[in-house]
């Protein structure tokens, strides 16, 4: 018997949580949000207010929350550190989960949340809503359809000139895992690799800078940061090539000197034809024996003060796990693709410490 709404527990109260994922749950009429947890109460009880049932429960400690038999998906949005065991407690627990991205802070955390979800039967999925913005799904439908040929060759971009996030633990080592590359090259290695459809890496190189980061009074679109916190590299960079000879070249930055910026952007090289994000959504290609660039409008022409169709990804996003549950179907981020991902991550700060290369043997 089909229920009809889920039951919705949010761990983890901070800026995402109250940014992406409950103003967009909020949005959907089959779920009801009734259990909220931070280690900081208030913040629970501030969700618990603003987004939850008029019986929603407020907790510190996401254990007890899990314990409410009653709760059908939970919602991890805590720091990178405890994605993986608080994901593979919920998954055992009898919960689908939603864990915000990047999957885990190490790959080895990663492999446990697969391991747990195909244990338990339970659904996982990663918060990369930039999968749902309508260029990346043109784009997507554009590369299955092959009209893009082999590709070959790709950039992931994640490239900001100033603005290093400045609150919660975004500049802690531990607590994250690292800083610009985990934080949004997470989402720009993912876009690309899921318009490939290549989730088979063979060897990575990386390097990663400490440089900008290690300056007093900088200037920064949310002020300055603190030196003597900024524990994390403020760009890195990763030279990737996969088991079938494509090559993808991954730019993350918070700080960098350029003007060559954007973020969560691929550009696409095939044997039939490129594409872009740089500019809006542009395709290239040859055709009659002249070259020739297409700029796509992804303006879906909604009709003004009509809200029946929405073009925000994290609504997108949180829509379309729901459905997956409600009908039984595999999400759109799949967990495996997701750990690729954080595989490669660890791959470019592994390369970047030792110097080496690191190989996949799989």
């Amino acid at each position: 018997m089909v229920k009809e709404k889920l039951r919705v527990g949010i761990i983890g109260c901070g800026g995402i949580a109250f940014g992406k994922h409950m103003p967009s749950l909020a949005k959907l009429d089959n779920i009801e949000m009734v259990a909220f947890c931070d280690i900081i109460e208030e913040r629970a009880q501030k969700a618990a207010k603003e987004y939850g049932t008029k019986d929603a429960k407020v907790y510190t400690d996401y254990k007890k929350l899990l314990e409410d038999k009653t709760i059908d998906v939970v919602h991890v949005c805590t720091p990178n550190k405890s994605h993986a065991d608080i994901t593979i407690d919920a998954l055992y627990a009898g919960k689908h989960v939603m864990c915000e991205k990047p999957m885990a802070k190490t790959a080895a955390d990663a492999r446990r949340m697969v391991e747990a979800y195909k244990k338990t039967g339970m659904k996982l999925t990663i918060g990369y809503q930039n999968r749902f913005r309508p260029d990346s799904q043109y784009l997507h439908k554009v590369c299955q359809n092959g009209e893009l040929g082999e590709i070959y060759f790709a950039k992931a971009h994640a490239i900001r000139r100033r603005a290093v996030p400045t609150w919660g633990v975004f500049l802690n080592e531990e607590e994250q895992g690292g800083g610009p590359l985990i934080d949004i090259g997470t989402h720009a290695l993912d876009l690309t690799l899921w318009m490939m459809n290549n989730y088979k890496p063979k060897v990575v190189m990386g390097s990663a800078y400490y440089k900008l980061g290690k300056k007093a009074n900088a200037a920064n679109a949310w002020g300055p940061w603190d030196p003597e916190k900024f524990t994390v590299e403020d760009s890195a960079f990763g030279f990737i090539v996969m088991e079938n000879g494509a090559t993808i070249i991954l730019e993350s930055s918070w700080a960098l000197n350029t003007l060559e910026v954007g973020e969560a952007m691929t550009t696409l090289c095939g044997t039939e034809g490129g594409a872009d994000m740089r500019d809006g959504l542009r395709i290239n290609g040859e055709k009659f024996g002249r070259l020739y660039t297409t700029k796509v409008s992804t303006d879906v022409g909604g009709v003004d003060f009509y809200e029946g169709k929405s073009d925000d990804p994290g609504f997108l996003e949180a829509k379309a796990w729901i459905d997956c549950i409600i009908n039984d179907t595999e999400p759109v981020v799949k967990p495996e693709e997701a750990l690729v991902v954080t595989e490669i991550l660890e791959a470019i700060y592994t390369s970047a410490k030792t110097g080496e290369p690191v190989y996949f043997n799989r």
